[in-house]
C-alpha cells in the first residue's frame, strides 16, 4: 500500500490529509476511485488511519483529511479525549462546536481539485462517508456536488434534523447519487424520533438509497477502541459501505 500525508490548499489553510492506496494500478492501469472519508468529533488518530488502509485495500483511493486544520496542526487527541472534563474533551469541543457545514463543503471541495490534479485517483465520480458529526456533511456534499459524489454514506450520524445551515435533512433530494444512512438503536445524538423525522423526509425527498437502524447498538459501534464496538454491526457497516461503492464509483 502507499501511504502519504499531504496539505491540501483549501481557502482557509492547509488541510492535512492522510491519502491510502493499494500500490499498483487496476489492469490497464487504471487509478483507483477515490473516496473522501471523514471523521468523526474525537479527530484523526491511528483506528482511523487503519479503517482508511482497510478500505483501500479492497481497491480505493482514500482520502482522510484532519478537519480541524483551521485550529491548527496541534488537534490530534489522545485516548482521554471521550472523558468528559478532561483537557483534550475540552480542546476538542472547543472547536467542534464551532464547526459548521458550509466550510466542510469547501474543504469537499478542495479534495477534489486536489484529486483532479494529483492524478492518484480515477477522475469523475467519488464516494463520501462519514462518522458521527460527519454524516451529516457526507450527505449534504451528495447535494452540493450532486454530479461528482456518486455515493455517500452516514454512520451514526448527529443531528442530521437540524436548524443547522444547510442541514442536509433539507437537501436530501437534490443529491443524484445512492444514499447510505446507517442509525444506531441508543444514540442520544440522534434518538429514535429525530432517526423517524428522517426516514419520513428520506422517502417523501425521491432520494435514491435506503436508511437502516442496527439493532442492539449503540453510538460509535463500527469503531474497534471504543466501549460500544459490536463486530458483527461493524462487519454489517463495512459489507453495506464496499457494497454502496462497489454500485456506483467502481
Amino acid at each position: 500500500m502507499i501511504e502519504v500525508v499531504e496539505d491540501i490548499a483549501t481557502p482557509d489553510g492547509a488541510m492535512e490529509t492522510f491519502i491510502t492506496r493499494p500500490e499498483r494500478s487496476r489492469v490497464g492501469g487504471e487509478p483507483y476511485p477515490a473516496v473522501l472519508m471523514l471523521m468523526d468529533a474525537p479527530g484523526i488518530r491511528e483506528e482511523l488511519y487503519d479503517m482508511a488502509r482497510r478500505l483501500a485495500t479492497v481497491g480505493y483511493c482514500v482520502l482522510l483529511p484532519n478537519l480541524y486544520y483551521r485550529a491548527g496542526r496541534d488537534t490530534k487527541y489522545g485516548p482521554d479525549v471521550l472523558t468528559a472534563g478532561s483537557d483534550d474533551h475540552t480542546a476538542m469541543r472547543a472547536i467542534r462546536t464551532k464547526m459548521t457545514i458550509p466550510p466542510v463543503m469547501s474543504d469537499v471541495q478542495a479534495m477534489l481539485d486536489y484529486i483532479d490534479a494529483a492524478g492518484i485517483a480515477r477522475p469523475g465520480s467519488v464516494g463520501v462517508h462519514g462518522y458521527c458529526m460527519s454524516g451529516p456533511y457526507a450527505l449534504a456534499a451528495a447535494a452540493r456536488y450532486p454530479d461528482r459524489v456518486a455515493a455517500a454514506a452516514s454512520f451514526y450520524g448527529t443531528w442530521i434534523v437540524s436548524d443547522a445551515e444547510e442541514s442536509p435533512h433539507a437537501t436530501l433530494g437534490e443529491a443524484k447519487g445512492e444514499l447510505y444512512i446507517s442509525c444506531a438503536e441508543t444514540d442520544d445524538l440522534a434518538p429514535p424520533d429525530m432517526v423517524a423525522e428522517l426516514r419520513r423526509l428520506f422517502e417523501e425527498s425521491g432520494a435514491r438509497g435506503e436508511l437502516e437502524v442496527h439493532s442492539g447498538t449503540h453510538h460509535g459501534f463500527a469503531f474497534p477502541g471504543r466501549w460500544c464496538y459490536d463486530r458483527p454491526a461493524a462487519e454489517r457497516h463495512w459489507e453495506r459501505l464496499i457494497a454502496l461503492y462497489r454500485r456506483t464509483i467502481e
